[in-house]
């Protein structure tokens, strides 16, 4: 049961109590943790009252969101997400009076909805807005400061009556000053006698302190959205997003102690900027503010799942979702690259095949408001949302998988190793390196592919195809010399208000040798949608497992804060019998290396550079940028069914948005008529085993004959 402010006068507690809160870490449920709810509107939680706060959350800066007849409650602020439960009805209803204390009640926000140019009037309009608000908070915090002076000044004048008491003012004046009120770090003085000087709790003292804080949280927020703002006019292709400084966190498991004691990522690079999506700094496209009245956060009435929704969650429990959004690439000077390409499974031959290093045209018109479609559907799995084509890019999400694989060069490496702590370690770049892609990639989406539509690249002998449309999966198969890799793409997409969380599922499958390795992947979130530069930050862990000799590796992607880098990794390899073997540490959109002592690092893996003008095309890759393109070593050799041939993602690659929404309508209702008739297509290269898919084989060997002997009916 929570306990009511009033059992505390001498704090600034709102409310405080025991609630169950997810965890951190993917399929470990709810755990019991201690939440605090200040005046300031700061939302904290620790493991117990007498452990420290593991991570906070600013109420006023939130959307809170819940369901109707359930004790949920999801708090979003954009740098942190909370999904906890109340122990009971009653818990529920307290909590949620106390948060509408901070939340506005009727889940609608002031807009500007001006359509201003971009990083011109626009922004400084709001650096303005800003700026006003921060004279705001200064004057208030003068004159708490001011307050508790006088305060101190007439207890000082009170305490002179006696000759004891002026001495005991002298020897403890530093103790008794305005400015230590303001240190943590002095719990007490003492005597010459040893005994102990209790400091000075009155209320009125307490109240003007509490007035100081809550000043200085909001001139803090206030100050990063200025730095933004102000960052963003001088170069319009680099923003800065300032980070907050993380909380220090208390360790649950063993895992997070060494984790934690890998200490030299900062030593990679102290310069990381967040980079801005093409979609918000393109020249002349409108600008949409969301200002919060009277500086309160927001709140949003879900919807109960629907059937479909928990059939769904109940079937899938295996498939990884590609953040198959975005992108990573080489430079746009290396168009003629020598690759290897195998027909028939057995013979193998280079040939130089010239690919593009630009798209035909970038993004044509406003992507329009991705806020206000998300608005409308808090909670929800946006898989089974209908977007407009002017939120997508032209990709389907069956490229978007083999985007992950980039890198698969890595993979030879890991084949390539004799010692199985350096082939681990490969593995663990390789599984960093397929974020890598994401670095520009946070605006748009890609296209939801027909059933059984396929995708392939003889780059890595990769061949995908969707095998389920609801829920949307994935399968897929790669190869190389020594190494195979298979799994699914799937997962879920929900918006809690101020944040996008992409939930993963699934197990990635890698065979090296006699070595099979599995991982899963932890999920990201893009932040800043309604206002300011977007970004995608993935964290959590993802643990990476040897499943014939029991050896791991645990990598952590940390939650960046205002002020700390960004886009951190960690990762420690582990033996069967839990020692440490080895550390890697880097950034999944930098470089990845192995830590051989205090000043030697060993690079296992590096970005290669984005295109110089890829922000104009979207945000992709070289290798991106190539993915869709009909090379000459592909003509009449792919089935009709691969998505180089779809018209409608084809359309929108070359500019023309009306003939791509017209040719998506018609696609999409051609697969609803079908379903209708009952003539649904069944998957052809993959077979569903259990929970898992599995490549069937036959791909290739059909593809070597001209499908001639292996027909493939058209989607399109």
């Amino acid at each position: 049961m929570a306990l009511p402010y009033f059992q505390d006068p001498s704090q600034d507690i709102v409310y405080q109590g025991w609630l169950l809160k997810k965890r951190r870490k993917k399929m470990q449920g709810f755990a019991r943790r201690y939440f605090v709810l200040h005046q300031s509107g700061t939302l904290s939680y620790s493991l117990d009252p007498k452990h420290p706060v593991r991570d906070r959350i600013f109420l006023p800066h939130a959307a809170l969101s819940t369901v109707v007849g359930r004790k949920d409650i999801h708090l979003d602020s954009s740098t942190a997400t909370f999904h906890i439960k109340c122990l009971s009805s009653e818990d529920f209803n307290t909590w949620m009076t106390a948060f509408r204390k901070f939340i506005v009640t009727d889940g609608r926000r002031s807009s500007t909805g001006r359509l201003t140019p971009r990083l011109t009037h626009s922004q400084r309009s709001k650096s303005s807005i800003i700026a006003e608000d921060m004279g705001l908070a200064i004057a208030e915090l003068e004159s708490a400061i001011t307050a508790l002076h006088t305060e101190d000044s007439s207890k000082k004048n009170s305490s002179l009556k006696s000759r004891s008491d002026k001495e005991e003012l002298n020897n403890h004046r530093d103790a008794g000053s305005v400015f230590s009120k303001f240190k943590k770090s002095r719990p007490h003085v003492t005597h010459e006698d040893g005994t102990l000087i209790r400091p000075n709790t009155d209320t009125s003292v307490n109240i003007h302190l509490q007035r100081a804080h809550i000043a200085l949280d909001s001139i803090k927020f206030q100050h990063v959205a200025l730095l933004r703002s102000l960052y963003a006019l001088q170069n319009d292709t680099l923003p800065l997003t300032i980070r907050g400084s993380p909380l220090p966190k208390t360790t649950e498991e063993k895992i997070d102690e060494l984790l934690s004691a890998s200490g030299l990522s900062t030593s990679l690079s102290h310069q990381s900027n967040r980079i801005s999506s093409m979609t918000d700094l393109s020249d002349g496209a409108p600008v949409e503010w969301f200002d919060a009245e009277d500086n309160f956060g927001e709140e949003f009435l879900l919807e109960d799942p629907t059937l479909e929704e928990e059939k769904a969650r109940l079937a899938l429990h295996s498939g990884n979702l590609s953040l198959n959004e975005y992108g990573s690439a080489s430079s746009d000077e290396e168009d003629h690259i020598p690759l290897k390409i195998r027909d028939d499974g057995s013979s193998l031959h280079t040939r130089q095949v010239v690919r593009r290093a630009r798209l035909p045209s970038g993004p044509v018109g406003d992507e329009g408001s991705l806020f206000a479609m998300l608005k409308k559907n808090v909670g929800k799995d946006l898989s089974t949302i209908a977007f407009p084509v002017s939120f997508n890019e032209p990709l389907t999400l069956l490229q978007r998988t083999a985007e992950e694989l980039e890198y698969h060069g890595l993979l030879q490496q890991a084949a390539e190793a004799n010692e199985p702590v350096e082939r681990m370690c490969f593995v663990a770049a390789f599984a960093i390196s397929s974020y890598a892609h994401t670095r520009h990639r946070s605006g748009r989406k890609g296209f939801n592919p027909m059933l059984v539509e396929t995708f392939e690249d003889v780059r890595m002998k990769f061949i995908a195809e969707k095998v389920s449309h609801n829920p949307v999966v994935i399968a897929y198969h790669a190869e190389g010399d020594g190494w195979e890799l298979h799994g699914t793409s799937a997962g879920k997409t929900k918006f809690w208000g101020k944040s996008l969380e992409i939930i993963p599922l699934g197990t990635t499958q890698l065979k090296i040798g006699d070595d099979r390795y599995e991982w899963n992947k932890p999920s990201s979130f893009m932040r800043n949608l309604m206002m300011g530069t977007k970004y995608l930050e993935h964290c959590g862990k993802m643990t990476i497992k040897n499943m014939v000799s029991g050896a791991s590796c645990v990598v952590d992607f940390k939650q960046t804060g205002y002020w700390g880098a960004s886009n951190e990794v960690t990762g420690i390899v582990l033996s069967r019998s839990g020692d440490i073997c080895a550390r890697i540490e880097g950034k999944w959109d930098d470089q990845i290396v192995l830590v051989l002592d205090s000043s030697h690092l060993r690079v296992l893996w590096r970005i290669a550079p984005f295109p110089k003008q890829n922000m104009e095309y979207y945000g992709f890759t070289a290798f991106g940028i190539t993915l869709n393109e009909i090379t000459s070593d592909l003509k009449g050799k792919l089935p009709p069914t691969d998505s180089r041939f779809r018209p409608d993602v084809r359309a929108l690659e070359e500019g023309n948005v009306d003939e791509a929404e017209a040719q998506k309508t018609r696609l999409e209702e051609s697969q609803r008529e079908r379903r209708r008739r009952g003539a649904d297509r069944t998957p052809r290269w993959f077979k569903q085993i259990g929970e898992d898919w599995k490549y069937e084989g036959g791909y290739w060997e059909a593809r070597t004959m001209g499908w001639k002997e292996t027909p493939v009916e058209p989607l399109w």
